[in-house]
């Protein structure tokens, strides 16, 4: 399970900032999944960001730099993508990605225990 440790301390770090959440890191996704209050909100994989948005925000995110579709059995999943590292370098950047997995969790659902 391979994931880029400095980029999770960064994704860490930044969580952290943030009051009222419940965060825990869980190993899915081939990387380091942040759950904050329940639910996936961020994922490292390898040296890339994996992130749940509101599909509402298809048009604009797939315009980032960066931006990578996730195909899962063929398909495009509209909420998740994976970032690259050129996407997320300047910090307004990282935020802008941070930012929009946090607006999304306060309304996204959480997946049905197992």
């Amino acid at each position: 399970m391979a994931y880029n440790i400095e980029l999770a301390d960064r994704v860490r770090e930044r969580l952290s900032k943030v009051h009222d959440i419940e965060v825990e890191e869980k190993k899915m996704f081939s990387g380091l999944s942040f759950l904050v209050n329940g639910k996936m909100c961020i994922n490292i994989s390898h040296d890339n960001l994996m992130c749940r948005y509101n599909p509402e925000l298809e048009d604009e995110v797939s315009e980032k730099n960066g931006f990578l579709p996730m195909i899962m059995r063929g398909k495009q999943l509209k909420d998740y993508c994976y970032v690259e590292p050129i996407g997320f370098q300047k910090p307004d950047d990282f935020e802008y990605w941070i930012k929009i997995c946090l607006d999304y969790n306060t309304i996204a659902k959480a997946s049905k225990k197992k």
